[in-house]
Parts: structure tokens; C-alpha cells; sequence
């Protein structure tokens, strides 16, 4: 399991000191459901469309730990940004869109479960969880969408060097 921890004495602010404890604590929630989340997931992935073989959930379950791993990964980083690119135009065959849109609702199940625990949240704090949890997941999902959707473009295109059937 990756360290999760925060500089204490670089936050300014007792608030800031406070939210950064919680969020620890909610990544740990989070870790801690790992097995439901994959469970759920799963669920949520089965609903989806199959449309094409690599679409098969029997196929993607095997990606969730590593997503997983990245996600809490970067939701223990202080500085993740907010990203601006954009998701290009996707192929309805691309088989992680159905994945990460069933990881997505997972993930967001399991920290609303673990919100609603903590009844002396500040909103504002739930709501900037919230925000993060979606932010890191869609960077993540752009990026392995953009690259998976490279791969389709090197397929289809004429490669270079290879004999010509006009003979």
C-alpha cells in the first residue's frame, strides 16, 4: 500500500492541517473498501454495453488494481491540478469508456458511503473530495482513452514500407 501523507508543518492554516487529516482518512477509507469497490465496479462494468471483445469485463477486472493503485496514488498527492485537455473524439468500440464510467461510479458510491460517515464534515471539504476523486479518475481515463485511441489510428493507417497489393 503507498505511503499516504502530507507535510503537516508546510500547511499554514489549523483548517488546512484538519482537511488534510481527513482527506488521509478517506483515502484510507477508501483503500480499506478496496475489495467492495472492485466488487461494485465489476457490477457496474456487467451493465455496460459489450462492444467489442476487449470489452469484456472477464477482460477489464484485470486492469482494477492498477487503476486503483494510480488513483489513490495521485489522490495522496497535494499538488494534482486541474487538468485542461480535452478528451478527443472517442470511438464507440474503445473498450475503457465503459470501464472508466464504471469505475467512476464505484469510486464516487464508495466516498459518499464514507462522507456520510462522518457527520462533522465541512461541505466544503466534501464537496473538494468529491471534486478531486472525479478529476484524478477522468485524467487518468483521458489519458489511457487518448493512448488506446492511438493505437486504433496506427492500426488503420497505411504503414510505411509495407508491399504495395496493386501489383
Amino acid at each position: 500500500m503507498p505511503y499516504i501523507g502530507y507535510k503537516m508543518q508546510s500547511l499554514n492554516h489549523p483548517a488546512e492541517a484538519y482537511y488534510a487529516f481527513m482527506q488521509e482518512e478517506f483515502i484510507r477509507t477508501l483503500q480499506a473498501e478496496r475489495k467492495q469497490i472492485c466488487a461494485r465496479w465489476e457490477v457496474f462494468l456487467r451493465i455496460e454495453r459489450v462492444n467489442s471483445p476487449l470489452a469484456n469485463p472477464d477482460t477489464l477486472v484485470y486492469l482494477f488494481d492498477q487503476t486503483l493503485d494510480e488513483v489513490f496514488e495521485r489522490l495522496a498527492d497535494p499538488l494534482t491540478r486541474r487538468s485542461s485537455a480535452q478528451l478527443a473524439e472517442v470511438s464507440d468500440k474503445n473498450p475503457l469508456v465503459a470501464y472508466y464510467k464504471a469505475g467512476e461510479q464505484a469510486l464516487l458510491e464508495a466516498l459518499i458511503q464514507a462522507q456520510a460517515k462522518s457527520p462533522t464534515l465541512d461541505p466544503k471539504w466534501r464537496d473538494t473530495d468529491l471534486a478531486k476523486l472525479k478529476l484524478v479518475l477522468r485524467t487518468i481515463a483521458r489519458r489511457e482513452i487518448v493512448a488506446w485511441e492511438g493505437i486504433c489510428r496506427l492500426e488503420k493507417s497505411p504503414r510505411q514500407g509495407a508491399p504495395s497489393s496493386s501489383n
